[in-house]
């Protein structure tokens, strides 16, 4: 649970080096107080690394995952779009610097006023995945274009998404059917693999079923332009819930990734341009929290068992929400090298549930922790800032600053 800040080469191809963290960490260790810091450089570096792995293909920032104004514009300056959830997003993003051509409003749930307002705001490019939403489409954003999500299962990632999200192949071509004859423009298709996606296969399925419904829509006479890979990309310094280390195949992904858009650029019928929406796979592991040490204590459980559990200053509720599924990786620089002993961890709050699960296995931590010792919890860049409470049991969302990595 330790890390090391020297300093070496910075991101390549899509990679997490061993150096990617030290100007978060060099950011972390002159902190006084508790915050999120985000590497702006490093987020640079993975759009960057993605537009590489990815040419031709636009991205479209999924910003639920980091709604944060230096994020944003960060990204608008290196030509990234964003695809937006709701009109809110929408306007914060444009007030970023993102232009209205580079987003598209890519959330299937939407009320006749979300759409009305999307559409006020300069939105033509929406998804959806049922006929009801495209009734609604065509009466509030007449003229717009539409693109149908697909259903996937969402096998292999963390968070499949397979349920409230996306309709079957024979849907789909109905519903793009019915944009049509409703004056909208049948412009695309999207899938989305499941979120932190670790398998290739997940994506080679999916460009199995986008080639079916192509060749069923082309039947019909509907030529679309372009193809939504949507989201689902990884980051690369999680730990699993057992704590072990996830190592995404990236070249591999990617590989398949440019095979599938090579396959299905050959379909007749179609000229398809490619959008991706990465959200956690650019800012994941380019932020990170300054937190601390609440207590370390060592209690007797109902079998007569003693368990240590270390509670800190953030956890599920602000800043760390994503812990049912995965371990962020704990650095304790006050205490590298010292003896250590399982424990549960766990946020400040009286919430059972604000605790990485115990059945998965206690993590290490150092055997003489204290209160008010410094804790840095890495690649905790994605869905900090989004998914935190107002002030859950008094405690605040944590504020949030930011570096250029280069001159950290």
């Amino acid at each position: 649970m330790s890390a090391t800040t020297t300093h070496g080469p910075r991101e390549a191809h899509g990679s997490l080096t061993e150096h990617d963290a030290a100007p978060l960490l060099d950011a972390l260790a002159a902190a006084d107080r508790d915050q999120i810091v985000f590497d702006l450089t490093g987020i640079e570096e993975r759009y960057d690394a993605l537009r590489r792995e990815l040419p031709g293909v636009a991205v479209r920032f999924a910003m639920k995952a980091c709604p944060v104004d230096e994020v944003l514009a960060r990204l608008a300056l290196r030509g990234c779009g964003v695809d937006a959830a709701s009109p809110r997003e929408v306007e914060q993003a444009l007030a970023a610097g993102v232009p209205i051509g580079r987003m598209h409003y890519g959330n299937t749930v939407k009320s006749d006023r979300n759409i009305a307002d999307a559409f006020r705001l300069g939105i033509r490019d929406f998804a959806t995945d049922s006929l009801e939403d495209v009734r609604a489409l065509a009466r509030h954003a007449p003229g717009s274009r539409v693109f149908c999500r697909l259903a996937t299962s969402g096998e292999g990632a963390l968070w499949g998404l397979s349920n409230k999200y996306g309709c079957s192949p024979d849907d789909a071509v109905t519903v793009l059917e019915t944009a049509r004859e409703l004056g909208l423009v049948p412009a695309g298709l999207s899938v989305h693999v499941g979120s932190q996606q670790m398998t290739a296969e997940a994506w080679h399925s999916a460009f199995d079923l986008i080639a079916d419904v192509l060749d069923a829509l082309a039947s019909r006479g509907i030529a679309l332009d372009h193809v939504n890979l949507g989201g689902g990309l990884p980051a690369r310094g999680y730990r699993d819930k057992h704590g072990t280390p996830l190592d995404p195949p990236m070249d591999k992904i990617f590989a398949v990734i440019r095979e599938g858009m090579a396959r299905l650029g050959e379909l007749p019928g179609h000229r398809l341009d490619f959008v991706v929406e990465p959200g956690r796979h650019l800012v994941a592991d380019h932020g990170a929290i300054r937190a601390h040490v609440s207590r370390l204590s060592a209690r007797r459980r109902p079998d007569g068992e003693r368990q240590y559990w270390l509670y800190l200053s953030c956890g599920k509720f602000n800043g760390l929400y994503e812990m049912d599924q995965l371990q962020y990786r704990l650095v304790f620089p006050s205490h590298q090298g010292a003896e250590s002993v399982p424990a549960v961890v766990a946020g400040p709050t009286c919430d059972s549930d604000d605790a990485y699960s115990h059945e998965h296995g206690l993590i290490p931590v150092p055997k003489e922790l204290a209160s008010g010792d410094p804790v840095w919890v890495l690649s905790s860049g994605a869905y900090a800032t989004s998914y935190m409470t107002q002030g859950f049991n008094g405690f605040s969302p944590l504020p949030y600053t930011w570096i250029d990595g280069e001159s950290a």
